[in-house]
């Protein structure tokens, strides 16, 4: 397996996952299954799947939640938020993303289904189930970049390749940056304004935030912010 990532230059390990949700509210959905594969600048790869029930509470009473058919991936937002409920605090900043499908749509703009067929020459067995497509997505990507020259080699490359050109504060996009790399709103009234100057003027504005149904990592980045302005 080591081989067929000689291409992707890494100095540290990196993670494919996949999950699978009970919904698309980030702030209200929860994982039921979360598969990686992981691989090493040094050793074999490690893989690993893990099943969880998730519950809410109606009526006073523990329930588990419905997973509706139309559930999708919007995975690290989902994934930041299940971190924070579980008490783990992520770095966004510290962080680098890959999308291999980001990579396949300036190519053969498709779906994870017909990108397997095209560049593994094979048909996606278990297509939408959370270890399958993690999989799949890691295959894809060492077929990526075996295929076009200009793919970048480095994660640090790659997350830049495959992340566009409005990079986000925030896990959600609710929160952009400006030229000068300063927060921004990323929505309502305030849009296209620096965070840190509503909060001056508005300081009422940040309190209706935290009472929204935004996802638990964007309040925190706002409250990073509202804190630094009240110093």
């Amino acid at each position: 397996m080591i081989s067929q990532a000689m291409k992707l230059q890494l100095t540290r390990p990196l993670v494919f996952f996949d999950l699978e949700t009970t919904g698309l509210n980030i702030g209200t959905d929860r994982i039921v299954e979360i598969c990686y594969y992981k691989i090493f600048p040094d050793r074999e790869p490690e893989e690993n799947c893990i099943r969880v029930k998730p519950t809410q509470v109606l009526l006073g009473q523990e329930v588990q939640m419905h997973i509706p058919e139309e559930a999708s991936a919007y995975d690290v937002p989902l994934l930041a938020e299940e971190f924070l409920r579980a008490g783990v605090q992520i770095d966004l900043k510290k962080s680098r993303m890959i999308d291999a499908f980001t990579i396949f749509q300036k190519h053969e703009p498709r779906n994870l289904t017909a990108a397997y067929k095209f560049y593994c020459q094979k048909d996606l067995e278990g297509a939408h189930s959370a270890n399958a497509d993690t999989l799949a997505t890691y295959e894809v990507l060492m077929a990526q970049l075996e295929r076009y020259d200009d793919v970048p080699s480095t994660v640090d490359e790659l997350h830049k390749y495959t992340s566009g050109n409005t990079p986000c504060a925030d896990f959600a996009g609710r929160i952009g940056y400006d030229k000068e790399g300063v927060e921004i709103f990323n929505f309502g009234k305030y849009k296209g304004m620096r965070v840190e100057d509503v909060f001056r003027r508005d300081p009422g504005y940040y309190g209706w935030l935290q009472n929204t149904d935004f996802p638990q990592y964007t309040k925190n980045v706002f409250t990073r912010i509202y804190l630094d302005v009240r110093k």
